[in-house]
């Protein structure tokens, strides 16, 4: 089922901040602009590298899902990671299946890539936040 690693998410109270990071420590040349996800109550900015992407995400509103991970991690820090699955009602299906919580209602929302993606409670994943993506049709 797991397709190949999309992207790393880094939750930042700054994405400005972060960006400079990855541009003048790390050399990134290739750093997409912020957008907002307001039903996802975050911003986002990709940062491209060799064989995947930086997810960065800032709070977007009060009620942002990122605040209480800020809260915990002052500085921000890795927040996720994401994998590419070829159908997500299937990876859904089977994440049930065999045990795993799938977060919020468990119906799949369009993340940040524009195609339909879930989230695995960290408890099934030892420890680590997992989005599942379905696979772009084309470029992303």
């Amino acid at each position: 089922m797991i397709g190949k690693l999309n992207h790393v998410g880094v939750a930042t109270p700054s994405i400005d901040e972060a960006v400079k990071v990855y541009r003048d420590l790390l050399g990134a040349t290739s750093i997409g602009e912020k957008f907002a996800l307001p039903e996802q109550g975050v911003w986002v900015c990709f940062v491209d590298t060799p064989n995947s992407q930086i997810e960065l995400i800032e709070p977007y509103g009060e009620a942002s899902p990122i605040h209480g991970f800020l809260a915990k991690n002052p500085n921000g820090g890795q927040h996720h990671i994401c994998f590419e699955v070829p159908d997500i009602l299937v990876a859904r299906d089977d994440m049930r299946a065999k045990g795993a919580t799938v977060l919020g209602t468990g119906e799949p929302r369009i993340g940040a890539h524009g195609v339909p993606v879930i989230f695995i409670h960290p408890k099934n994943m030892g420890g680590v936040l997992v989005e599942l993506m379905e696979t772009p049709k084309g470029a992303h």
